[in-house]
């Protein structure tokens, strides 16, 4: 395991993925087979699977809340979560994941680029909602009154991630790059690693495995996120935990 030399960071962006909830018993979507959960993403992540059977959209993503009841946060969603109540400067956390784990632990300034599977929008405002476990086409939207006006506050392929102008510049003044339990490799979140080196930061890559974009990290540190965040987090903090 590589070692760092971390008394020179100040602004740190962490950007997490599947792996970090994986290891809280939490399945991915999207199995080795492509499969969303034994649908096709052509079925169940797009906009125009919503137009063509709101009905199975629906009941796919109920279904996911249903599961979210059933995991915990683990070890390195509570380290990163106390992080941010302990750093002395800023710390951004991003996640691809859509589930809450994150927000169960604590953490409370995080970037959700892929949405929130605990939320849901309003198709005519735009303003976002906390969901119920279960909602469909019969639910009166809370701002507009209007049946068959929510959608899952999920972003589907051929839509833009969230929060892109605030990532873009919290990457472009940050001393250290971390991803976690992602293999960084779909865009837009492929280009942050290279984003970050271009203002001059270390850049740290905590995966189990190497993975195709290991080759771009400064550093690895090979282990479950469950073990190699919890030791970054008592490095960083050192004294001040």
């Amino acid at each position: 395991m590589d070692a760092l030399e971390i008394a020179d960071w100040h602004n740190i962006v962490i950007l997490t993925g599947a792996g970090i909830s994986a290891e809280s018993g939490l399945s991915t979507f999207r199995g080795a087979d492509g499969l969303w959960e034994n649908h096709r993403v052509e079925e169940v992540a797009t906009p125009e699977a919503f137009a063509r059977d709101p009905a199975m959209v629906y009941r796919f993503y109920n279904a996911r809340r249903q599961q979210l009841m059933n995991v915990s946060p683990n070890a390195a969603h509570r380290a990163l979560a106390e992080l941010e109540r302990c750093w002395s400067s800023q710390i951004t956390l991003i996640s691809q994941n859509v589930d809450d784990l994150h927000q169960r632990a604590g953490s409370k300034a995080l970037l959700s680029m892929h949405g929130e599977l605990a939320k849901m929008r309003c198709k005519s405002t735009e303003r976002v909602h906390d969901a119920p476990v279960n909602f469909d086409g019969a639910d009166l939207c809370p701002c507009c009154q209007l049946p068959g006006n929510l959608r899952p506050h999920v972003v589907w392929f051929g839509e833009m991630p969230l929060h892109m102008d605030e990532i873009t510049l919290r990457l472009a003044d940050c001393d250290a790059f971390i991803a976690i339990g992602t293999s960084a490799t779909v865009y837009p979140a492929a280009g942050f690693v290279s984003l970050a080196q271009a203002a001059g930061a270390v850049t740290l890559e905590i995966n189990p495995e190497p993975t195709s974009a290991s080759s771009q990290f400064d550093h690895h540190w090979r282990g479950p996120a469950t073990e190699q965040v919890p030791r970054l987090v008592a490095a960083l903090l050192g004294p001040h935990r």
